[in-house]
Formats: structure tokens, sequence, C-alpha cells
């Protein structure tokens, strides 16, 4: 299974989400592989700079054959979780090719919603030509929230405009998430039981339900 965390927009915690994802699921007994797809290298660093025994496998393709080369990856692992780039058109469409689900991470900023329509008709593009076959699904989160502000619930009801849905889950902007980042690791594998660790178990545990609903209808 391969999810993708991607948008057009950079500066909206991609590689944060997607290193949080991978952590939970490979907490979780699964086998996982994340794949840096943004030349900046910023999940590579992250792993770099680790002193435990690595959680996951990460390796960087930022190739717009990502969708080829994933495929010979696919069989050795149970998830494959994708960090995607911003503004390489020719890449991102690879990713969104190699996804069976892509999270949308949107911040809480009417700049955020004015952007989510490039990623949603790059979405829609690679549906009707690299993937015209394939079932791809999509869904934003609300990423970096401020703690007791309305501007979250505006997000959401402005994105309703678009057609995929808002996950009921959302990531406030916390220290933890900046902190482990530093030593390599994440919130949920430092302190799962923190609030931190607890929105981003949710938001996995929602992201997987879409794609075993998705499997169920198939």
């Amino acid at each position: 299974m391969i999810i993708s965390v991607l948008n057009q927009k950079g500066g909206v915690g991609k590689t944060t989400l997607s290193i949080h994802i991978a952590s939970t699921i490979a907490l979780a007994g699964y086998s996982v592989l994340l794949i840096d797809a943004d030349v900046q290298r910023s999940a590579l660093d992250w792993a770099a700079t680790r002193d435990k025994e690595p959680l996951f496998n990460v390796v960087g393709i930022p190739s717009s054959n990502i969708h080829k080369e994933v495929k010979m990856l696919e069989p050795k692992y149970d998830y494959i979780i994708i960090d995607g780039p911003p503004r390489v058109y020719d890449v991102a469409k690879a990713v969104i090719a190699a996804s069976d689900y892509v999270v949308i991470p949107v911040q809480p900023s009417p700049y955020d919603v004015w952007s989510a329509e490039e990623i949603v008709n790059l979405i829609n593009e690679v549906k009707t030509t690299l993937a015209p076959y394939k079932k791809i699904d999509a869904g934003f989160v609300i990423n970096r929230k401020i703690a007791n502000s309305v501007i979250g619930r505006d997000v959401t009801e402005a994105l309703g405009k678009y057609p995929f849905p808002v996950l009921e889950a959302s990531i406030h902007q916390r220290v933890a998430f900046t902190e482990t980042a530093a030593q390599g690791s994440s919130a949920i594998e430092e302190d799962p039981d923190s609030i931190a660790g607890k929105e981003i178990k949710a938001l996995v545990e929602e992201i997987l339900s879409k794609i075993n609903s998705k499997i169920a209808a198939a």
C-alpha cells in the first residue's frame, strides 16, 4: 500500500507528516519504506541524524519515473510512504500515479486554501493520463493547527468546495514535532501517549480506515 504526502505549496509540513505516518505504521509492526522524493532531502537528513536503530528504511528517489521504480519496491514492504516535492510537476505527477492514497496537508491559512486548487487539479490530471485505470483517493489534513482558534474550522469549510474530503483528525502546532525531528526521531516514538502522539495516531488510523474501505469496496 502506497501513501504519499503531497502539496504543490511548500512549507506545509509534508516531511514531518511523512515521518510520523511512517513511524506510526512501523511501530504497529509493519514493514515500512519512506521515500524522499524531494531534492531538498529533508527526510534523508532526518534519518542521517538518528543514533538509534531505524524503525524503517529511508531512500531518495526524486525522479519523474518514481511510479515505475516503486513497483519494484512494493512487494518488499507492507507500506510505502512517499514524501513528495513542491513545485516539481513531473515528479509530483509520478508520485500521485504511484499512490493509493494522497494525503494533502493544508495549514490553517487562506493562502493554503487558495493554493489547494493546484494539487487537486494535478491529481485529477494524473487520474486521466498517467494512471487512468487506477483508483487514487485523497484527503486534506489540517496541519499546524493553532489551538483555541476558529481559523481551522473556517479552513475546513473553505476546503469543502474541492472534491476530496477533509479528514476529521487534525494536527496542531506542537514543540514535540520540532524537538524530536532534531534527534532523528518522532513524537509518537518518544511518547505515544503525548497529545502529539495521540494526534498522529488518530490521523494514521483514519487514513488506514479510508484505504481499507476502498479495498473492501473494490
